[in-house]
């Protein structure tokens, strides 16, 4: 009966990953193809991506970003939209963008002897301009979510890790199941 049930979990740890990930994109194509009516599945999902990279190329030349920057301008005059649309703009630039912040994966000690640390990402080496010169910011991911804190600690609290951003977003979100490799072995 316990091998029964030991299949049955490894079965669970096969099929509800791939399950959950055809049945999210499944629903991204099929809402995407409902707001261009078209009939064949995912043709939209192709759409949208060949729209997004053109925009992104012509956001490249000179004339465009003068545009989008009177675009940010008008953008930002409005309350609640610049809100929204700063706040949007910010997240995707700190994971995608030129200006990416979540670049510094860091080891915050979080008690007084240095025995208790969390994982997080160094996004401001100074908080100056706060009048914590001493401080820096880092975020730090929640496990299997979007959100995250904003911690200030002392410097000497931060210690910086030699590992790929991108790995160490992947073992926090994952809640520390995915593996990290050094960049030292590399």
């Amino acid at each position: 009966m316990s091998r029964l049930l030991a299949y049955f979990l490894r079965g669970l740890v096969v099929v509800v990953p791939l399950a959950l990930t055809i049945y999210v994109c499944v629903v991204i194509f099929t809402t995407i193809d409902s707001w261009l009516g078209l009939p064949v599945r995912g043709v939209g999902f192709v759409l949208a991506l060949v729209m997004i990279t053109v925009v992104g190329f012509l956001a490249s030349s000179i004339v465009t970003r003068t545009l989008l920057a009177a675009l940010d301008r008008l953008l930002d005059r409005l309350p609640f939209v610049r809100l929204l649309y700063s706040s949007a703009k910010d997240m995707l630039n700190a994971f995608v963008g030129e200006k990416r912040r979540f670049d510094k994966p860091v080891l915050v000690s979080i008690s007084g002897d240095g025995a208790v640390k969390v994982l997080a990402f160094l996004t401001s080496d100074s908080l100056a301009s706060l009048g914590v010169a001493d401080q820096v910011a880092v975020y730090m991911p929640q496990s299997y979510g979007f959100a995250g804190h904003i911690l200030v600690v002392p410097v000497d609290r931060v210690q910086r890790i030699d590992a790929d951003a991108a790995e160490v977003m992947a073992f926090i979100i994952s809640g520390g199941v995915t593996t990290v490799e050094s960049r030292a072995g590399h």
